[in-house]
């Protein structure tokens, strides 16, 4: 079994990796999104999948508000367990961005939307 920071890389690297609803619960993800820049290909991407967040808590919608609650009871707690940054559910695009540039990605942007969820894309 393999971890987010140490999982194979598939013969010459791999064309996309995707986190759906998933990198903010990590107790590491800026080692999981460095080990994703390691394993991809010059032009691949890393797609990240995440819930609809506001970099302010004032600024959540009504759905956000409910997800950032479910959040610190059991995302927060989890990702401290774990010594890591405890970004819950509602991280924001900033902080999203931050993380993956530290990680050495060079290009981040929001790809697309729902009322849901972000759809964020890194490149190397």
């Amino acid at each position: 079994m393999a971890s987010s920071t140490d999982f194979p890389i598939w013969d010459d690297g791999y064309n996309l990796v995707v986190f759906v609803d998933s990198l903010h619960d990590m107790g590491d993800p800026t080692g999981a999104s460095s080990h994703v820049l390691s394993t991809l290909k010059p032009d691949g991407i890393l797609m990240i999948v995440e819930p609809f967040a506001n970099d302010k808590v004032e600024d959540l919608n009504p759905l956000g508000r409910v997800s950032y609650a479910g959040s610190s009871l059991v995302y927060v707690p989890a990702s401290l367990a774990d010594n890591g940054p405890a970004l819950g559910d509602q991280a924001g695009e900033y902080r999203m961005s931050q993380l993956v540039k530290s990680a050495g990605f060079k290009h981040f942007k929001r790809a697309s939307q729902t009322p849901f969820n972000i759809i964020y894309e890194a490149k190397p």
